[in-house]
């Protein structure tokens, strides 16, 4: 069992696993019981961006119509379109050591699919979550469970993967946005 974070928590990969190189990022939900909206398709979306906040080319915005970064360093396993089942949802592959230079930040996103139809939000999601995982040894470094009431909002950005001092670290952000992906796409593509 890795470390629980809160909103806002953050750890230094590299005094918590000093060897960690790959990765498996998870993201995981459950549509709730009483959801009368229909199917539930949430995506995972990843932004690389550099120190200037922001992508250096459509290709560092991955996503399910763009699973690979440029540099290959990011991975997306595909697009889950119904959430069902237990443990991770969506996974996100990464090779720290891959990661292009100027690539200060990596962002996890994930947003409702089509929110507008069914009036969707993520307060019809429990049990949200995004995790690490040493994919050499399997351990679970950590883990940031969503607890707060997302009543109104269609898109969240999870967390966030950022350089500092030499060394990676991840911060449990979870804030949540009404403007869906194409907020994000606005705020993080060059």
């Amino acid at each position: 069992m890795g470390i629980s974070l809160k909103k806002g928590g953050r750890i230094n990969l590299s005094k918590e696993a000093p060897s960690l190189d790959k990765m498996t990022v998870g993201l995981g939900w459950d549509a709730n019981q009483s959801d009368t909206g229909g199917s539930f398709d949430l995506d995972a979306s990843i932004f690389l961006v550099g120190a200037n906040g922001k992508t250096a080319s459509d290709s560092d915005f991955i996503f399910y119509n763009n699973l690979k970064s440029t540099d290959g360093s990011v991975h997306h396993q595909g697009d889950n379109l119904t959430g069902a089942g237990d443990g991770d949802d969506e996974k996100i592959n990464i090779t720290l050591s891959g990661v292009n230079d100027l690539t200060q930040e990596i962002i996890f996103v994930v947003t409702i699919h089509d929110a507008e139809i069914g009036n969707k939000n993520f307060g019809q999601v429990s049990n949200a979550f995004i995790r690490i995982v040493d994919d050499v040894t399997g351990n679970e470094i950590m883990k940031y469970d969503l607890d707060e009431d997302y009543s109104t909002e269609t898109a969240i950005e999870f967390g966030k993967l950022y350089r500092r001092d030499g060394t990676w670290r991840f911060q449990a952000v979870g804030t949540g946005f009404n403007a869906g992906l194409q907020g994000f796409v606005d705020k993080y593509t060059g």
